[in-house]
């Protein structure tokens, strides 16, 4: 691995579990553990609880007078939608409707709201909102000063709940709590009813320093319920049975929200945000393209930039996620598919998977059950 690549603090514990590492945004990151790999591991937080290490993630504060109301005429969605005590998915745009990055925003107070972009694209999002930002509101890079752990499954509440941690909040909510019974006297992290599994779950963001010892009592406490170390491969599996949005694949520079059918995540009445023009005169016509599932009825795969036809036919579009679903023991995937080749639900479709025609069908996702709510 190449020395520019940044570590996790658990990056020694990762290494004594027997890990396989893989670079994600710049960082150095289990990609699956000794003794599991990806169908193990995924299939413990779809039965029991998974815990993963995703310190990866960017974190990004915004504070001072007004920083919520400057935050909401930036980001996509609308804060004023959610209190504080709560968090919300929303996108940050280019002026031609083009995602920058898609991320979460904590709200703690009118003056205080907590970022949480992708790895690759924090510096990006911390520069515009800082060029943008007014006197007396900051924006602070913290990527490398928290690290976030995430404890997904039906059983995960049973694991906090041993360590005296909040457990009862609602989906997309979040609780600043004591960590002396995580093994980090004296100190507080947000336990967020967050994740990317579609799994019951939780996010926890706590201090670099509190880090190890947070993880080694989550896999303590989660003894009794099988818990088992998750990497990123599983991650990757796990959301995209849910249909859930990678950036750099299902959403881009070049792939938009009304694209990728993110248009729930867009405060549509809000006077401004950034992209707004762009993106409602995209939805006013309609989009040249949209994001689908494909489901395969044979043995084929589908993998990113895999052309996708009409039977027998011209090219419809391309496969931008793609993955062998554990769960349904199919192939499974995400498709820009072109608005005018008339595709519903339900259609068949063609994927060139290494030169050969591969037969799917177009769904709606999710391709399983969610269980977040």
């Amino acid at each position: 691995m190449s020395e520019e690549l940044r570590r996790s603090p658990l990056h020694e514990r990762h290494v004594a579990l027997g890990a396989k590492f893989a670079a994600f945004g710049g960082w150095e990151m289990p990609l699956e553990y000794a003794g599991g790999g990806v169908l193990r591991e995924h299939a413990a937080v779809r039965e029991g609880v998974g815990v993963f290490d995703v310190s990866h993630l960017g974190k990004a504060r915004v504070s001072g007078p007004g920083a919520a109301d400057f935050v909401n005429a930036c980001l996509t969605n609308d804060l004023g939608r959610i209190a504080p005590g709560q968090a919300q998915y929303t996108l940050c745009c280019a002026a031609d409707g083009g995602v920058v990055d898609d991320l979460i925003a904590y709200l703690h107070a009118d003056d205080h709201v907590l970022l949480v972009p992708n790895a690759a694209n924090t510096a990006e999002v911390v520069r515009r909102l800082a060029a943008a930002a007014p006197p007396g509101v900051t924006v602070t890079d913290e990527h490398e000063a928290h690290a976030v752990l995430a404890v997904q499954g039906p059983r995960s509440a049973e694991v906090l709940a041993g360590l005296g941690l909040p457990t009862g909040h609602d989906y997309m909510s979040f609780a600043v709590a004591p960590l002396d019974g995580a093994g980090a006297s004296g100190a507080t992290g947000v336990v967020c009813r967050t994740g990317y599994t579609g799994e019951h779950g939780y996010e926890l963001v706590v201090r670099a320093g509190d880090a190890p010892a947070v993880w080694d009592a989550l896999l303590k406490a989660g003894g009794a319920a099988d818990a088992r170390p998750c990497g990123l491969a599983a991650r990757d599996t796990l959301r995209t049975e849910m249909g859930y949005p990678l950036h750099g694949q299902d959403l881009s520079a070049e792939i938009t929200p009304v694209q990728a059918r993110c248009g729930w995540a867009v405060g549509w009445s809000k006077p401004a945000f950034w992209g707004r023009e762009a993106l409602a005169a995209e939805k006013a016509a309609g989009p040249r393209r949209q994001l689908w599932g494909l489901r395969s009825t044979d043995r084929g795969i589908p993998r990113p930039h895999m052309a996708v036809h009409l039977p027998g036919g011209a090219r419809a579009g391309e496969v931008t996620s793609g993955t062998f679903s554990p769960t349904l023991r199919v192939g499974i995937g995400l498709a820009l598919l072109d608005t005018a080749a008339g595709l519903a639900e339900g259609d068949p479709v063609e994927v060139d998977v290494r030169g050969r025609r591969s037969t799917m069908t177009v769904v709606k996702p999710p391709f399983v059950t969610p269980s977040v709510r």
